[in-house]
């Protein structure tokens, strides 16, 4: 048995994490959970957004599966997702976004992975704001480490699942420096994986590319910003935030998450829809090397989607999010 450390997160987060606890108790997967949370119902009961004994759970367990967390609005807080990723240098943020069957969108032949930057570019914190100017400074810091670590986590992934290419996207036309390091990156770390072919677009370029011939990409690498914009995209290709999966992988600790938001608009209502965090806790099973449970789970998911009958509303369907769980569960 592995001990994962689990945080159900805000809003709709308990809800969804209960629907991922019973799906693997029922396919028997042998890990334990140790829970604890961060977000504003911590804050709001204990006065702290990230509590000392959840950064000791991941320090000790070196891996997590994370609900959706709400860092409070306009306190001066600092995001909560970004805090762990760059506590733990979990820089790399992998997306992948694949065309399901039983999930209607305008493609049917998405199957790619991102891999943005996590921790540096406009998200490093860098900013200076003058009052009595009105200016605000945001400043991109990347670097040629962060730069090689993220091409390489990319050119990695690639060769090990026999992927075709991977395709850099940048704005090195403009933004000459940052572009120019994330391309040289990419040429000197392909050198390492010579059966690796790879490619570079312009990002305006690539974002035509993806909502035209999205199927032409396999594996795309680009730092933090441009990052957090493709991931988005290209969930939208296959259906949305709500069944795409993500993680944030660093050389010795991993948290895997659903990326869409906590939704207490609709929380405790029994509305919310698993699947992303489900597919999350399904990548967390393949970095474990636990694949034969992940394809297990895959298959009952995919043949529930397939039934409207069982999904929940807003994959057409009129099911709570515990009911589509038991379906998962009956299609093991």
């Amino acid at each position: 048995m592995t001990t994962v450390t689990l945080i159900p997160g805000d809003g709709i987060g308990p809800e969804i994490t209960e629907a991922v606890k019973a799906i693997f108790a029922a396919a028997q997967v042998p890990i334990t959970w140790e829970e604890e949370n961060a977000g504003q119902t911590t804050f709001d009961s204990i006065g702290e957004l990230i509590p000392a004994s959840l950064l000791a759970s991941l320090e000790r367990n070196r891996i997590a599966l994370k609900g959706p967390i709400t860092t409070p609005v306009g306190k001066g807080f600092k995001s909560i997702n970004v805090q762990l990723r760059q506590k733990y240098d979990l820089y790399s943020n992998v997306r992948p976004a694949k065309t399901t069957a039983g999930v209607k969108t305008r493609f049917d032949k998405v199957d790619l992975v991102l891999f943005r930057e996590n921790t540096e570019g406009l998200y490093a914190g860098l900013e200076i704001f003058d009052e009595r100017l009105g200016i605000a400074d945001s400043i991109s810091r990347v670097t040629v480490e962060g730069c090689h670590k993220i091409v390489r986590a990319a050119f990695q992934y690639a060769a090990k699942h026999g992927r075709s290419k991977v395709t850099v996207a940048h704005k090195a036309n403009i933004l000459k420096n940052a572009g120019r390091l994330m391309l040289e990156a990419a040429a000197d770390v392909s050198k390492e994986f010579p059966s690796v072919p790879w490619e570079d677009k312009i990002i305006d370029n690539m974002c035509m590319q993806l909502v035209s011939k999205p199927e032409q990409f396999d594996v795309v690498v680009t730092t933090n910003l441009f990052g957090d914009i493709l991931s988005d995209l290209c969930a939208g290709l296959v259906g949305g935030l709500g069944v795409v999966s993500g993680a944030n992988i660093g050389d010795d600790m991993a948290i895997f998450e659903a990326v869409h938001g906590s939704a207490p608009d609709i929380a405790g209502q029994g509305l919310a829809n698993p699947t992303a965090l489900l597919r999350s806790a399904l990548m967390m099973l393949e970095h474990m090397s636990l694949h034969e449970y992940a394809n297990r789970i895959e298959a009952a998911l995919e043949k529930t989607l397939l039934d409207k009958n069982c999904c929940t509303r807003d994959l057409g369907g009129t099911a709570s999010t515990s009911e589509f769980a038991q379906h998962i569960i009956s299609n093991l």
